[in-house]
C-alpha cells in the first residue's frame, strides 16, 4: 500500500524538522507552500518533501488544500492530510493500513487539539483526514471539511491506536478566521456547522450581540439537529448574556442547554458555574453532582477539558463550603487541585477550606 502525506504551509520553519520526522512512515510527503518568506521551503526540500509554491488571493483553506491534494500522484492508495504543527505518535502507518484493509474510504483517528500546562490532553476528538486518493474534496473557506466529491455516502472507520497531536504555536494569529467564517456563512447560509462556528467566534471576540443573533439563527436552521452542537450554542448564548450582566437570560439559556443534552457533562458544569456566580449554593451543588454522574466523555469537538478536570469538583467544593459541609468541601477541593495543581485560585481555596475544617474540629 502506498501512503502519501500532503499539507499546506506558510512560514512554519520552526515546525518543519519535527513534522518531517513524524511523517517519515509515509512513502512520500507533499507540501504546497502558500507564500513563505522564511526557510520553510528550503528545509522541507532538504528533508525530502516534494514542495510546490502557490499563492491564493484571497486566501481560503479549502482551495489551498485541494491544490495540495492534487500534488499527490494517482497511484497513491491512502492520502493523509496534516498540518505542520501536528505530529503522529509512532506506528500511525500500520494503524491506518489496517483500517484501510477493511475497504474503508475515509479513516478517522484520535486527535488532541491542545494540551494543559502539565501535559495532559485538552480537547480530544476524532478527525477523518485520511482517505483514498480519488473521490474527495475539501470545502469551506475555513474550518474546512473533507467531503465526498460526488455526494455519495462513503465507508468510514475509526483506526485503533492512531493518534495525531496538535502542538500549535500559541502566538499564531487567528485574525483571518472571523472574516473567513463570515464568508462561509454567506456562501452556505443553511450550513448549521458553519453557523455555530461563526457564532462561537463572535463570542470569542466579545461581540456578544452578534454571537447571540448568529447562535439563535443556528438553532433555527432545519439542519440543526445534532443535540450536542445545539446545546453548545445554547451554552454560548448563556455566556454572552452573563458577560452582558443579564443573569435571567443567562440562566434561561443554560437550563435550555441542560434540557437539550443533559447526557453531556458540559451543560451541567456551566450550570453549576452559573449558580456559583449567583450564590445559589443548592443549585450549584446539584448541578455539579449531576455532572460527576456522567463518566463517559464525548469524543466530538464539543467536549471541554475543564468539565472533565477540575471544574465540577471546584464548583462542588465551593457550594458545599457555603452549605456547611466542610468534609465534602475539602474532599472536592483536593480533587480540584489534583486535576489542576497549577491554578493558584484552586490552591488558595483548598488552603481556606482546610483552615475552616481544622477550626471546626477544635470547636
Amino acid at each position: 500500500m502506498k501512503v502519501c502525506v500532503y499539507a499546506i504551509a506558510k512560514n512554519e520553519e520552526k515546525f518543519v524538522p519535527r513534522w518531517l520526522d513524524s511523517m517519515r512512515e509515509a512513502d512520500e510527503i507533499y507540501v504546497l507552500d502558500t507564500g513563505s518568506t522564511d526557510n520553510t521551503v528550503r528545509l522541507l526540500k532538504e528533508g525530502g518533501a516534494i514542495v510546490e509554491s502557490k499563492t491564493f488571493t484571497p486566501f481560503r483553506f479549502d482551495i489551498a488544500r485541494n491544490a495540495s491534494l492534487q500534488m499527490v500522484p494517482d497511484d497513491a492508495d491512502l492520502c493523509v492530510c496534516t498540518d505542520l504543527d501536528e505530529v503522529f505518535a509512532p506506528g500511525w502507518r500500520k494503524g491506518l493500513e489496517e483500517a484501510a484493509s477493511t475497504g474503508a474510504e475515509q479513516i478517522y483517528y484520535r486527535y488532541t487539539w491542545d494540551f494543559a500546562p502539565d501535559g495532559s490532553e485538552g480537547h480530544v476528538f476524532f478527525i477523518g483526514n485520511a482517505h483514498v486518493r480519488r473521490g474527495f474534496e475539501w470545502r469551506h473557506p475555513v474550518h474546512e471539511v473533507l467531503y465526498s466529491a460526488d455526494g455519495r455516502e462513503v465507508k468510514t472507520i475509526r483506526a485503533a491506536g492512531v493518534w495525531l497531536k496538535h502542538l500549535a504555536d500559541p502566538f499564531k494569529s487567528r485574525a483571518q478566521y472571523l472574516p473567513l467564517l463570515e464568508l462561509s456563512v454567506q456562501e452556505e447560509s443553511e450550513n448549521d456547522r458553519n453557523s455555530h462556528y461563526l457564532g462561537r467566534e463572535y463570542f470569542f471576540y466579545g461581540r456578544y450581540d452578534d454571537a447571540i443573533r448568529e447562535l439563535n439563527r443556528h438553532l433555527s436552521l432545519k439542519s440543526s439537529v445534532w443535540k450536542d452542537e445545539r446545546a453548545a450554542s445554547m451554552r454560548y448564548i448563556s455566556r454572552c448574556y452573563l458577560a452582558k450582566g443579564d443573569m435571567a437570560n443567562s440562566e434561561k439559556w443554560i437550563l435550555r442547554a441542560v434540557a437539550e443534552a443533559g447526557y453531556l457533562r458540559e451543560p451541567w458544569v456551566d450550570a453549576a458555574q452559573f449558580y456559583i456566580r449567583a450564590k445559589m449554593w443548592h443549585g450549584a451543588a446539584f448541578c455539579a453532582l449531576r455532572a460527576l454522574e456522567i463518566t463517559q466523555r464525548s469524543m466530538s469537538y464539543i467536549n471541554e477539558p475543564a468539565a472533565w478536570g477540575y471544574a465540577p469538583y471546584d464548583c462542588l467544593a465551593v457550594a458545599l463550603f457555603y452549605l456547611g459541609d466542610l468534609k465534602g468541601s475539602l474532599e472536592n477541593a483536593q480533587k480540584a487541585v489534583a486535576a489542576n495543581a497549577s491554578d493558584a485560585r484552586l490552591r488558595d481555596n483548598l488552603t481556606l477550606i482546610q483552615a475552616a475544617a481544622v477550626a471546626a474540629q477544635k470547636e
